[in-house]
Order: C-alpha cells, then structure tokens, then sequence
C-alpha cells in the first residue's frame, strides 16, 4: 500500500503552486450518511405516492418503487454534484467538493462516471469496496474517482485576507455593478479564486514575462464569465483587472475612494 498523503499540491505553467487538502474516508463517511438519509426521506415521500398507484395496480407501484430505489441516489448525487460543481448536501454539510484531479473545471462526463460507478464502489455493502480503494489510493481515490480522474476535497473555515492591508486605497470599479458582480461570485470556483488570490498576493515574485502571461489568462477567463460594461473595464489593465475580481471575491465588497488603474 502507498504512504498516505494529506493534502495534493498543483503547479500552474506560470509557476503558481497550490494545495488541496484531501478528504479522508471517515469524513466522506460521514458526508454519504446524510446524503443517503436525504435519499431515504425521497424515498418515503415517494413511496407514499406511489401508494396511491396500488389502487390502480400494487404491481406497477412496486416496480416504480424498486426502480427509484436504485435511480434515484444516483440521480441525486449527479443532480447536486453538477449543480453545484461538486457539491451534495452532504459534502455541504462537512464542506466537501469534488474537484477535477489536475484541477480543471469539472465536466458533466466526470460527474456521471463517478457516480455511475457507485454501484461497484458499493459492494457488497457500505462502500466496503469503495472504502478499501481510498484506503489503499495515494490520493484517496475510490474506483468511481480513479475512472473520473477526480478527487475530493476539504476546505476547512479560514479567516477571509486581508486585502485592505495588501491593496489599500484601490476603487474597484466593478462594485457599480452588484449583480453582475453576484453572478461572477457564482460562476467562479473555489480552486479559480484560491488561483487568482494566489496570483495576487505573489505577483512581486514572478518573473515579468511569466507575470504578464498569467494575468492575462487569469483575465481573459474571469472576462469570458461575466461581461462587464465596455466603460467599467476600459483602461484597466489584466492584472488591475484580475486584482478587483479578487477583491469582490473575498473582500466585503466596500468602495474604495478612487479608481487606481493599474
């Protein structure tokens, strides 16, 4: 069996290093317990229509009873986990997400296959053969993981940066614009802010080609999400413009007093 490891560690070209802490098997455990006990509670509401169908025929309702019991977690883990870019109720609750394992945006095929698998990770009961997998994977990878070229990761609660102290005095002009600003909240990842904050705080250490490159593929990708006005953005430069999606991400979103265009 290969030595355990904690925490997986990604290196962008532009030289941009991050972790992703890893979720161990009790904790993914615990999280497929309340998914699971969300999948019983449909269950039951179900099987209290599919109650009504017996007036009709009680073979019909048992077939769409036996059905929903193997669709339905299925269905739900796939539902949530695309819906929420990696998340169910139960990876909400203990602050889990599945992650693409190079950590690239993670596609619909990952999400189905991962999923899809459950049915061999399950055997031949409570995930023994999923539970044996991570266990025995570097990155604590079960089969349905190994086959989606996913991972599952942490995030514990951390103190949001101070980024008054590293950018004082900067007017972000994209506030003027709140909903356009909510929904670039929404549409960016976890591990695409933890980049862009990354980028921000080490900017003085990368080499001036490097430099440009990266924020102008960092900018090129936030802009191609949400489009702001043509006059909201005009002037700035890809690294002024990376830093104020960095500000609305993690900052409380207050107005500076000027607008500095870098």
């Amino acid at each position: 069996m290969r030595g355990k490891v904690n925490s997986m560690s990604i290196r962008t070209p532009e030289g941009v290093t991050f972790s992703l802490l890893l979720a161990g098997p009790s904790t993914r455990f615990l999280a497929w317990l309340v998914d699971a006990a969300c999948v019983n509670v449909a269950l039951s509401v179900a099987a209290t229509f599919l109650n009504l169908t017996s007036i009709i025929s009680i073979q019909i309702g048992q077939a769409f009873y036996i059905l929903g019991v193997f669709v339905l977690p299925i269905a739900y883990s796939i539902m949530l986990e695309w819906l929420w870019r990696g998340q169910t109720l139960g990876k909400r609750v203990l602050r889990l997400r599945v992650v693409d394992v190079q950590g690239l945006k993670l596609q619909f095929s990952q999400v189905a296959i991962r999923n899809l698998l459950r049915a061999i990770d399950n055997l031949p009961v409570g995930y023994m053969v999923g539970g044996i997998s991570c266990l025995a994977s570097r990155h604590c990878q079960r089969l349905g993981d190994l086959a989606a070229n996913t991972i599952v990761v942490r995030y514990p609660r951390t103190k949001r940066p101070d980024l008054e102290k590293l950018l004082p005095e900067k007017y972000n002009s994209l506030l003027d614009h709140p909903n356009l600003v909510n929904a670039l909240r929404r549409k960016i990842t976890l591990l695409e802010a933890s980049i862009a904050l990354r980028a921000v705080m080490r900017r003085d250490e990368f080499e001036p080609e490097a430099r440009v490159r990266l924020f102008g593929e960092l900018a090129r990708y936030f802009a191609s999400l949400v489009r702001f006005p043509p006059e909201t953005v005009a002037g700035l430069t890809d690294e002024r413009y990376v830093t104020n999606v960095v500000q609305v991400l993690f900052s409380a979103g207050k107005r500076g007093k000027r607008d500095v265009r870098a």
